[in-house]
């Protein structure tokens, strides 16, 4: 068994997260971390609100309030949703504690004294009407690469390319459409060309990496450019250098640090579990972190963060690269095994906009409907491999003809059955060829979907789950149990409810991944007790350096169901089951259209 680290994509804290978000970062992380454990390995899933940089700082001063402030609001936002969505986070944190502040500095300290990072002048976008820094990422412009109107100073969304405002054409302000002056100005930059090599040949072992993953990252290798780590900012981590961090006007830029919060969050859960080099077994590249596996989730946007500019860090630091060095005090630090990005999901055909009101944020998701009907359109029709449209028609018919009238009738009528008839799971006799064959189908199950989910291909997995319950469906209506009704069928009809509720009790330990919460209260009406599914709990915390207090998400995730077929205890009392499914009006189609003020051609 591994140590396998779960690295989710950390959300920003500017404004509630969407349905769109979380289909890419929080889900499907969430399905394979339920998956990893309940097989036997030793997960840290780990991440935190994303809360530096200067969308956080423009927000805050349209909202009249500090930068900490919103960051504290949105903060807590978050938690909540991922709490109610069943994410089962070993620890949820942010980037504004002090530890991750103390980790971040670290990492910068290593790549400087190894090299890596150097003093460069470079022009800085300054705006004429307020005189103040106008960030890359509020600069956007024609790419001189592709020609797409609408890059960003940093970024272009169409071609992936890194930019400096400076190269765009025509550029201007986001803020009030006003051209950028550009002066000179002093940052660090990250010598991302001495990595080249490095990234290369590991991206040449990299097995089974989703292909448009793989593709993207080694065309990001041909033309790589230094990048500026530091911003002309008053909101994020002060640089640790002498004469630098005093200053009041220059910060470590948001994409440095954040991606470092992987590691700062698995340190920070390690001192809050009593043992503070625990970490180590996930993260160390010595003897002691050979088992471990780093598995990381995002949406398709953040893929150079982790594939390319991550492993450049992970590989200065750790004293690689063509320059050499040292490495820090953390010692030489895994390289992710994989990098697992999802495509994105758009809303009745249109790109998720909170401005257009083409949006539905999770919080407002989960207080009118189930959050395992959304976990599972995610796992089902999600954007694993290609962009997905999310429409309210698609919603409610997969709720009400697959979870409702598939899943949960199966389970509502064979345990009603069993509960009215014998009021206990009943014995099972002597096995039929079609008793047997159902049961097979449904153990063959852990495999089918466990190497499915393992090869992060959720939507295979969890239909070939739904095929068992189709399976479980079919045999109980070829063999017709309600019919058994004499005293001598009465046997036969004890069997064939034994092996139903077996079959369910096995297809719902496929499904907990998935479905944890409706896993739970299935695991209830076959007479279990105890936990069949943990949940994540919101902490209230002290920052363990002497920083403002914050909530936390976190849970024991030792107990619960394990990946495997448990032979059901005959004589086990039943209870009459309630339905584990809401059925919803087809009229929520026209409701939530009309709630978006829009329709869906």
């Amino acid at each position: 068994m591994s140590h396998v680290l779960a690295a989710v994509a950390w959300p920003y804290a500017n404004g509630p997260r969407h349905i769109g978000h979380v289909s890419g970062f929080g889900v499907p992380s969430d399905v394979f971390s339920r998956f990893m454990r309940m097989s036997g390995h030793d997960v840290l899933m780990v991440s935190g609100t994303d809360e530096h940089g200067t969308p956080i700082q423009v927000q805050a001063d349209a909202d009249g309030v500090t930068p900490r402030e919103l960051a504290d609001r949105y903060n807590r936002v978050i938690v909540e949703d991922l709490h109610g969505l069943g994410l089962s986070y070993d620890l949820f944190t942010r980037t504004t504690t002090r530890n991750h502040y103390a980790i971040v500095q670290e990492l910068f300290e290593g790549l400087h004294r190894n090299g890596y990072i150097v003093a460069r002048t470079t022009l800085g976008a300054i705006s004429p009407s307020t005189g103040r820094t106008l960030p890359d990422r509020y600069i956007e412009g024609t790419c001189p690469i592709c020609g797409y109107d609408g890059a960003r100073g940093d970024q272009c969304d169409n071609c992936g390319n890194q930019l400096d405002p400076e190269q765009l054409v025509n550029p201007r302000s986001r803020i009030n459409g006003e051209t950028p002056k550009f002066v000179e100005t002093e940052h660090f930059f990250l010598d991302l060309p001495a990595f080249a090599e490095a990234i290369g040949g590991w991206l040449d072992h990299r097995e089974n990496w989703r292909p448009n993953v793989l593709k993207f990252s080694r065309n990001l290798l041909d033309d790589l450019q230094p990048r500026a780590i530091t911003r002309d900012l008053e909101w994020g981590v002060p640089i640790p250098l002498d004469g630098w961090r005093d200053r009041n006007d220059k910060r470590i830029y948001v994409w440095f640090d954040a991606v470092i919060g992987y590691l700062s969050a698995s340190i920070e859960w390690a001192r809050r579990s009593g043992d503070p080099e625990a970490w180590r077994q996930w993260w160390s590249a010595d003897s002691q972190g050979k088992d471990a596996l780093g598995y990381y989730f995002m949406g398709k946007d953040n893929i150079v963060f982790h594939s390319v500019i991550w492993p450049a860090l992970l590989l200065g630091y750790s004293g690689a690269g063509d320059k050499g060095g040292q490495a820090g005090e953390f010692g030489k630090l895994n390289l992710p095994t994989e990098v697992v990005s999802s495509e994105y999901l758009t809303m009745e055909g249109k790109k998720f906009s909170s401005s257009r009101r083409v949006v539905i944020y999770v919080r407002d998701f989960l207080e009118r409907y189930d959050a395992d009907a959304l976990r599972y359109f995610i796992a089902a029709a999600g954007p694993e491999s290609n962009d997905t449209d999310f429409t309210w028609a698609e919603f409610v018919r997969r709720n009400n003809d697959e979870l409702v009238a598939g899943w949960g009738n199966l389970v509502n009528r064979s345990v009603s059955m069993a509960a009215k008839n014998f009021g206990v799971i009943p014995a099972a006799g002597e096995f039929t060829p079609e008793d047997l064959a159902v049961l097979e189908a449904a153990k063959t199950g852990f495999t089918t979907v466990g190497e499915l989910i393992g090869k992060h291909r959720q939507k295979a997995a969890i239909g070939e789950a739904m095929r068992v319950v189709a399976e479980a469906n079919k045999y109980l209506s070829e063999q017709a149990p309600w019919k058994l009704k004499s005293d001598e069928d009465k046997p036969r009809q004890a069997t064939v409810l034994h092996v139903a509720l077996q079959v369910i009790s096995d297809a719902n330990t496929l499904l907990t991944p998935f479905l944890p919460h409706s896993a739970q209260k299935v695991f209830e009406l076959l007479g279990g007790e105890g936990v069949h599914a943990p949940m994540p709990r919101i902490e209230e915390v002290e920052d363990l350096d002497g920083g403002p207090g914050y909530p936390v998400l976190t849970g024991d995730y030792t107990v619960g169901a394990r990946w495997e077929s448990v032979p059901l205890v005959a004589g086990t009392p039943l209870a009459t089951p309630t339905p584990i499914f809401r059925k919803l009006d087809p009229s929520v189609v026209e409701e939530e259209l009309a709630r978006l003020g829009g329709d869906e051609s």
